[in-house]
């Protein structure tokens, strides 16, 4: 299936029988990359009395129980009820699914710290004006970061400044192959969340931060059309599924 699209003046064609998945695959168990010494996801057969939802173990059909945090056991996406005192959900917060992208490669700034960061550019006009979500992919970009074990090793992060200076150019959604925004430890400051979505002064409901995503190398920095897929889960996150297409000037 093909569709077509009009932006910035040009009509597209976005070919759906081509997606890009950006999640990673969610399984049982240590084969995932973790953060924040979350436990593992489990995925177990439920029981009930004499019944065992596993066909390996007689029952007629599968029926399992997932025991999961969406923060620390992969792709997922969050919204501003992630820092606020009172309860806000992911569900209330997303309420459109698909949007213009582009998706830019960030090399990681050591600092004097140690920290490895995402920095603000210093050119002009890198970011594109007219698109409502930004796809980081940082550098370097091995394939360890689909099992990586990150809790306790202060994995990198993005700058607040970067944060505040996309809020006030209109980026509603933010997705980075990184485990937070923020530092891992920071005694709960939260800034480039704070940053990002503008909180406390006037929270940004509608913005939300996707980590933990994966962008193979071979996918070029440019614009993409976006689907993000969550589950309608009344929390401040859910595990999630962004799922980009190529788009194509139509001829």
């Amino acid at each position: 299936m093909k569709i077509t699209t009009h932006w910035q003046q040009k009509n597209w064609v976005i070919d759906l029988n081509l997606p890009i998945d950006l999640s990673l695959a969610l399984e049982s168990g240590n084969n995932n990359p973790n953060a924040f010494h979350i436990p593992a996801p489990r995925f177990e057969p439920i029981v009930v009395g004499d019944f065992v939802g596993s066909v390996m173990k007689g029952s007629g059909a599968n029926c399992e129980n997932l025991f999961i945090n969406a923060h620390g056991n992969g792709t997922h996406t969050e919204c501003v009820g992630h820092i606020m005192p009172e309860r806000f959900s992911i569900h209330q917060s997303l309420s459109k699914f698909h949007y213009f992208a582009q998706l830019r490669s960030f090399p990681l700034v050591q600092t004097e710290t140690g920290d490895s960061v995402v920095m603000l550019p210093d050119e002009d006009n890198w970011l594109h004006p007219q698109v409502e979500a930004l796809i980081i992919r940082t550098l370097p970009n091995g394939m360890d970061k689909k099992t990586q074990q990150y809790s306790g090793n202060n994995p990198a992060y993005l700058a607040p400044d970067l944060c505040k200076y996309l809020a006030e150019n209109g980026i509603e959604h933010i997705l980075v192959d990184l485990p937070s925004v923020d530092r891992e430890e920071d005694g709960g400051a939260m800034l480039a969340h704070k940053a990002f979505w503008n909180y406390p002064s006037n929270p940004r409901n509608t913005a939300t931060i996707s980590e933990m995503i994966f962008v193979p190398n071979e996918i070029g920095d440019g614009i993409y059309f976006l689907n993000i897929q969550i589950a309608s889960l009344c929390s401040d996150a859910s595990p999630s599924k962004p799922v980009i297409y190529a788009m194509n000037l139509l001829s």
